[in-house]
């Protein structure tokens, strides 16, 4: 039995892994890496191309909210909604006529995201023992990843056909989600013969945006005590700015590298060093993990920075575009652990549900950033739009600062989740 069950949780964490890198890499930000090719056959400018990723961002928030608050119960499904408003997205986006019903879809396509990954935190705690549960949720959060590279590969395959790639794509939104139900009621059923009576604890509440594996002991909600706020201001601040200036690569960074007259073919490999970068952070993680929370934080916006100045400055030169773009991959990806990590220093006992708030605030900031960001291309062009998300991550790092100066000392929380997140 106990061999049972350790294959059944195998194969539902990589489920689990397949529906993150669909929902996420395949359908929410796989709009960036196709974005050339869609203003080229449906004919809108930067502007517009930022209001539908500002809409996509906000359904996602949306999306996030809801399954944060229904998990607990209605985890199976929110797993169906996630497959269904994934595949429906992408599906529609692949039939579109023109930028409206295109923009629906997208929007509609980036709730996926945001509804599968709390369902997914409940998924786990049912079909794995709680030993097994820190590693497989690091995995999992991993998935973007991965995700963004077979998108990479999927564009090499089918561009310009890009509305092949939206099918595709939404062809295994479904598969994914199908597998996840599918293979939960087996390791959840394994799970039970091997330990009948046991139930993993339902303490550990799902992110809005990334899964989190610190134990929240304190009920659920997504409004915290004035005094969470309070002691959280810095971090709040920065997860804010560093939405907005993320919006910068996963938006434009292609679209950037068309314009300078870099080969589509080569371009695309941009896409795949981001995907490379944030599964790199796995790699990195044991390192980082020593690091203070707030250091890490601003070490991690610096290289995102780095990164999108050098895409801005050197588009061109090809070398410099995919090490740049390797190098925000990473930073995104860490920079999102460090979020995790760093409100479980500052109160452990809420540390999922603030945990959940920081990513609603992260993505709201991509929001506004691609509505902004989106302006300044259309009337500077995509290097000046990516000049200021740069300078915005470096502002985005500055609450670090002034939360190290600020900070008393305490006891830092131990998370294996420091160096890990999301998307």
């Amino acid at each position: 039995m106990p061999r049972r069950a350790h294959r059944a949780g195998l194969a539902l964490v990589a489920a689990s892994t397949a529906l993150i890198a669909v929902t996420y890499g395949l359908v929410r930000l796989a709009y960036g890496l196709y974005l050339p090719e869609i203003q080229a056959d449906l004919g809108f400018d930067a502007g517009v191309a930022g209001a539908i990723s500002s809409g996509g961002s906000s359904a996602y928030v949306v999306g996030a909210v809801v399954a944060f608050a229904s998990a607990e119960r209605r985890f199976r499904g929110l797993v169906v909604a996630a497959g269904a408003t994934a595949a429906i997205g992408a599906a529609g986006m692949a039939l579109a006529p023109d930028v409206v019903p295109f923009a629906v879809a997208a929007v509609l396509g980036s709730a996926g995201a945001g509804l599968a990954s709390p369902a997914l935190v409940r998924i786990l705690q049912r079909g794995l023992d709680d030993g097994r549960q820190a590693g497989a949720q690091a995995v999992v959060n991993a998935g973007t990843g991965p995700g963004l590279v077979a998108a990479g590969v999927l564009a090499f395959a089918l561009l310009p056909q890009w509305r092949l790639a939206w099918f595709v794509a939404a062809g295994a939104a479904i598969v994914a989600a199908g597998a996840v139900l599918v293979l939960e009621r087996r390791a959840s059923d394994a799970r039970s013969r091997t330990a009948p009576g046991t139930e993993s604890p339902a303490t550990t509440t799902a992110t809005a945006a990334a899964t989190t594996t610190t134990t929240d002991t304190a009920p659920p909600g997504l409004v915290p005590p004035l005094g969470w706020i309070a002691a959280h201001r810095w971090v709040l601040l920065a997860a804010l700015l560093a939405g907005g200036a993320s919006a910068g690569v996963w938006n434009y960074g292609r679209t950037l590298l068309a314009d300078a007259g870099v080969p589509a073919g080569v371009s695309v490999w941009a896409w795949v060093c981001l995907g490379a970068g944030g599964t790199a952070v796995i790699v990195t993680a044991r390192p980082l993990a020593r690091l203070a929370p707030a250091a890490l934080w601003a070490l991690t916006l610096v290289v995102t920075a780095a990164g999108t100045a050098g895409l801005a400055t050197l588009p061109g030169v090809v070398p410099v575009a995919l090490v740049a773009c390797a190098a925000f991959g990473w930073a995104y990806t860490a920079a999102t652990g460090a979020l995790i990590a760093w409100t479980a220093e500052i109160d452990a006992e809420r540390a999922a549900s603030g945990t959940a708030l920081l990513f609603v605030l992260l993505v709201l900031g991509q929001a506004v950033g691609a509505l902004v960001l989106g302006w300044v291309a259309a009337v500077q062009g995509y290097g000046a739009a990516l000049t200021v998300a740069a300078i915005g991550a470096l502002l985005a790092a500055l609450p670090a600062l002034s939360a190290v100066r600020r900070s008393r000392p305490q006891e830092v929380a131990e998370t294996p989740a420091r160096a890990q997140g999301a998307r």
